[in-house]
């Protein structure tokens, strides 16, 4: 399955590439890490070279020591003030998708059997940063769960309504994953970790949206909160919440159950229910259960209501992922490969979704789902790259560029801007006078998009809010420059 990495979007590697923020100054400490991950990257290169010649004991050595020296660095980098993250995020997935392409070119002594294990085996870094993980893999046998997930009361009813009501919500989860998946299962795959259970806690989380916001402020394709979040390495970066990079909340979420399974031991519906009701419930209820098992009415009556319910939905999710024929369950095709597009003039995601046109449920939500840095009605310059769904550059050639509907979903959009408010009050008026009592599971990304801001860095700013921009409910926040 290492082919899925060839399919990481050229996009990402963009972050190597000198540019705007490299011409700016960095500190001495931030320029000696940016050096040991050029450092490491030519390591990195070099043992896959070895590798290919026929040498690879060396070159397999010469991988494993370059990725433990580029996580290393990524770790300072995280606690370095002016330090970039990303570039070593992207870096790191460079890397992966070279090995991958060197791979699939085979040669003498490095065919795809060494690439699996220069890359997912033995010498993996992650592998090394979580040893854990591979424990985690014989606990889970591998992606099937059949002897691990029991079939028993609860599991068989959330079966039920996953096939009735809830059937559209599994199937939309379903295309909006496979859109995801080369960025989100390499994660999992890596960490030895069931494709399964990704698409399980996915499903029930949040249908596939990355964008998806709880009530209670969870965020992202995997929900974390905010603090959950942060211990993961997720968070406000650059002006953007990391929670809804699918990738990096994949990754997250490996870290997350990896911590779990080597606390709970290896305990499938335990890790579960933290990933819902919080790790230390679990672990408490864990403790104090014994040798029950989970499903044990003693033991399972104590859960709060919805984590009785998220536990089996989760699993029967699960479930059908990996044995849809036998319920008469048909998930449809989807050509999840992704490539680059590079606008020729600014266009929103909104004005992108109208032109393009396509199949039922058009390209909106691929397109949010691929680029979740850029709020959807607000206009991209012309240049930008985005991630897009390999059928769409010939119809944005075609359909987007010039003609009838490109200039229909121009017109579109500018006849949806005017608002009640703008238009009943001169705009400098009704921004000053205008406030917002923050509720409950509100976020300044929900705020914004819900009033029709430039952005959640143009609400904290004009409310004075510094990262990680924490807001609590009954706060009122200025609306400055919102028209909605």
């Amino acid at each position: 399955m290492r082919a899925s990495l060839l399919l990481i979007p050229i996009l990402l590697a963009a972050a190597l590439m000198p540019g705007a923020a490299d011409a700016r100054r960095v500190s001495a400490n931030t320029q000696k890490l940016y050096d040991e991950l050029d450092q490491a990257t030519t390591d990195y290169r070099n043992g896959l070279l070895q590798m290919r010649r026929g040498e690879t004991a060396p070159g397999r050595e010469a991988v494993r020591a370059a990725s433990a020296k580029l996580l290393a660095s990524a770790r300072r980098c995280e606690a370095t003030r002016g330090c970039e993250v990303a570039r070593f995020v992207a870096a790191y997935d460079a890397l992966l998708q070279h090995g991958a392409d060197v791979a699939a070119g085979g040669g003498e002594g490095f065919g795809a059997e060494a690439a699996q294990a220069a890359l997912a085996g033995e010498g993996s870094a992650v592998l090394a940063s979580m040893p854990e993980a591979g424990r985690s893999v014989a606990m889970l046998k591998g992606r099937d769960l059949r002897e691990l997930i029991e079939m028993n009361g609860p599991v068989k009813a959330a079966l039920a309504e996953w096939l009735t009501w809830m059937r559209p919500s599994l199937i939309t989860s379903w295309e909006n994953y496979q859109q995801m998946r080369f960025l989100m299962w390499p994660e999992y795959e890596q960490a030895g970790l069931p494709e399964a259970l990704l698409f399980g806690i996915l499903a029930k989380e949040s249908n596939g949206r990355v964008h998806a916001v709880s009530r209670a402020g969870a965020a992202g394709p995997m929900q974390f909160m905010p603090a959950t979040g942060a211990r993961f390495g997720l968070g406000w970066r650059d002006g953007f919440d990391t929670r809804y990079d699918p990738q990096l909340a994949a990754r997250a979420s490996v870290l997350y159950f990896n911590e779990r399974f080597a606390e709970l031991n290896n305990d499938l519906e335990f890790a579960v229910a933290a990933y819902n009701g919080g790790e230390g419930r679990a672990l408490r209820l864990k403790r104090a259960a014994g040798d029950k098992d989970f499903w044990d009415p003693s033991v399972y009556a104590t859960l709060p209501p919805e984590t009785r319910d998220y536990v089996p939905y989760v699993l029967a999710a699960a479930w059908l992922f990996l044995h849809p024929e036998e319920y008469g369950l048909e998930f449809p095709q989807v050509n999840g490969a992704a490539t680059v597009l590079k606008l020729q003039a600014p266009a929103s995601i909104y004005q992108l979704a109208i032109c393009l046109g396509g199949p039922r449920e058009g390209y909106f939500r691929a397109l949010r789902n691929l680029n979740p840095r850029y709020e959807p009605h607000h206009a991209i310059p012309a240049g930008t790259e985005l991630r897009v769904p390999v059928a769409v550059p010939p119809l944005y050639q075609r359909s987007c560029v010039s003609g009838p509907r490109a200039e229909l979903a121009v017109a579109l959009m500018a006849a949806s801007k005017p608002t009640v408010a703008s238009m009943s009050a001169p705009p400098a008026r009704a921004a000053a006078a205008r406030t917002y009592r923050v509720r409950s599971g509100d976020t300044l990304s929900s705020i914004a998009r819900r009033h029709d801001c430039a952005g959640p860095d143009q609400l904290a700013r004009a409310n004075g809010l510094r990262a990680p921009y924490v807001i609590r409910a009954g706060q009122r926040l200025q609306l400055k420059g919102c028209t909605g």
